[in-house]
């Protein structure tokens, strides 16, 4: 049973409940799942994490503040070496820096004035081997820590309490926003080029953002696409060395993308490679067909695309 007194929320108003009230919710009721999704939908956070209420959405349904994308907390992990040396220079600048905290903010604001002053004609400027670098060298970390906190996450969340659990969680979370902003990036940089090596038409995001990861570890670059129209936009404007295709797709069925792409004269030549969890013995039958060059089947290993590295060189 909720009270009557009112917390002021994004828009409409949401009872106050108490600790005991919240431990009695049944997560089934039409009028629960509702104070779940706008919870969700304000601060773009989850209600339940795995079946149980998370601290932030407890805190909600009691009226206390959350702290929206606009400002949150990032934890930040480095050795007592890097820590040491940071300690080190604050005590040298006393007077501008009082901690480490402050000199961390101060140096991402230098950095962001620094950057916005670099021309975007001269980022252009860099070759396709500079970028490839680049991309490189951002990305293979962020893969570890990425996949890292997801391993923990998925199969050691019985074994640490829940204020580390969240740590965990938003450490995943803010490793695939600078995941996105990276591409994004690096996208930008790419967009007078008229050749690249993967296109990936796949609607599931977790997938692209895990072969676009490894693609670029091995210095490859992918763009992913969530639709068969997109990916056809795509094509349209840049021409890949490679097309893996997924077969379900929300608006075309692979099998009609990879026949359409391989009666273009102008397509034709670039190899796809069927990317499904459909049985292998069923999706054989439509190989000669579609004219498809070869076939993945999920789930797969990532020695798997082993045979399409030969079109990238």
């Amino acid at each position: 049973m909720m009270t009557n007194e009112k917390a002021n929320h994004d828009s409409d108003e949401i009872p106050i409940m108490t600790d005991e009230e919240i431990e009695k919710l049944d997560l089934t009721d039409e009028k629960v799942k509702k104070l779940m999704e706008k919870y969700e939908d304000e601060t773009e956070k989850y209600a339940i994490w795995r079946g149980i209420i998370t601290e932030g959405f407890k805190r909600w349904l009691k009226g206390e503040k959350i702290y929206d994308r606009d400002k949150e907390r990032i934890s930040l992990y480095v050795s007592d070496d890097t820590k040491a040396d940071w300690q080190d220079f604050i005590n040298m600048h006393k007077d501008e820096y009082t901690t480490i905290s402050k000199l961390i903010r101060k140096s991402v604001e230098y950095f962001i004035n620094i950057q916005s002053k670099f021309s975007t004609e001269n980022v252009l400027k860099l070759d396709n081997q500079a970028i490839t670098n680049i991309s490189h060298a951002l990305k293979e970390p962020l893969t570890s820590i990425k996949g890292f906190s997801q391993l923990l996450l998925e199969n050691y969340k019985d074994e640490v309490d829940e204020n580390v659990l969240t740590t965990i969680q938003n450490i995943f979370d803010q490793s695939l926003l600078l995941e996105n902003k990276i591409i994004n990036i690096l996208d930008n940089i790419k967009t007078e080029s008229t050749q690249y090596d993967i296109l990936l038409i796949e609607d599931d995001f977790p997938t692209i953002r895990l072969l676009t990861s490894y693609f670029d570890s091995k210095g490859y670059s992918c763009k992913g696409f969530v639709s068969g129209k997109k990916g056809f936009e795509e094509l349209n404007n840049n021409t890949p060395k490679v097309i893996l295709l997924d077969i379900i797709l929300p608006d075309y069925s692979g099998y009609d993308i990879c026949k359409t792409i391989k009666l273009n004269k102008e397509l034709k030549n670039i190899p796809v490679y069927l990317l499904t969890a459909i049985p292998g013995s069923e999706v054989e039958k439509h190989m000669e067909e579609i004219h498809a060059d070869g076939l993945i089947l999920k789930p797969f290993d990532f020695s798997d695309f082993e045979v399409i590295f030969k079109y990238l060189k």
